[in-house]
């Protein structure tokens, strides 16, 4: 099963975080389905290979999505059909034994930089017929978890902001979305697995009794970026097998 192949055609799709996991999964689909894509990640290697996979849609920028040059390069685009804000962290621990650092951190990247993201995004999207932005949220956008105080903080707030920005834009026909997933099985993650006790874990709370795959999510993406979804905004798709459903 897949899209079709023109879904995206003489669209252009900004990928914040695409060099690894999720975000190179939906720079990849983008491509796949036509769009020109901005891929925008701080490890030359990881974009050469993804242009090396599709030379001539992937237009690589190796820039740091915190820097003020990365929003002003974005707020100078002619124009940008969608833009995936996929750049995030993460501090899992015990809230007592959370440093400053860690918290301005996850703060940081998680909310102020996704916010200054989009906020640069708009100029070049009022020049779309309609835009779409994706906001990458989570499973604990909807829920508290052990250890994962200032993720769920982080992406409650995402939620929150999200469904302001569809408010705001929707006169500028720029729609606003999140796809929150559960746990994704990649190669950063597949270690946490040999943990028995956190595998039992994880895996109990998912009905589905399976991890997400990046092309789940990516999926998902591909629909709230496409005009499929164009009566779609200020909501979440949740791909997370059912784990908020409890």
């Amino acid at each position: 099963m897949s899209f079709d192949k023109n879904l995206f055609t003489n669209k252009k799709i900004l990928i914040a975080g695409a060099g690894k996991g999720i975000g190179l999964a939906c720079a990849a689909m983008a491509a796949e389905y036509g769009a020109d894509v901005i891929a925008v990640a701080r490890t030359e290697s990881d974009l050469d290979k993804l242009v090396a996979r599709y030379p001539e849609r992937i237009t690589p920028w190796v820039m740091d999505v915190t820097s003020e040059d990365f929003y002003q390069k974005l707020r100078e685009l002619p124009t940008l059909d969608g833009l995936v804000n996929n750049a995030g962290i993460n501090s899992v621990g015990p809230m007592e034994a959370q440093s400053s650092e860690n918290i301005d951190a996850v703060i940081d990247l998680n909310i102020r930089t996704l916010y200054k993201i989009s906020q640069a995004a708009i100029t070049p999207m009022k020049r779309s017929k309609a835009a779409s932005i994706v906001n990458m949220s989570s499973q604990m956008g909807f829920v508290g978890s052990q250890g994962r105080t200032l993720y769920c903080m982080s992406k409650h707030a995402v939620e929150g902001v999200t469904k302001a920005m569809a408010v705001e834009l929707a006169d500028h026909n720029i729609r606003v979305n999140t796809v929150a997933p559960t746990f994704v099985l990649t190669p950063m993650t597949e270690p946490m697995f040999e943990d028995e006790a956190f595998k039992s874990f994880v895996f109990n709370m998912i009905p589905l009794g399976r991890l997400a795959k990046v092309e789940d999510i990516a999926n998902s993406c591909t629909f709230l970026l496409s005009d499929l979804a164009s009566m779609i905004t200020g909501t979440s798709i949740k791909v997370d097998g059912g784990w908020t459903a409890r």
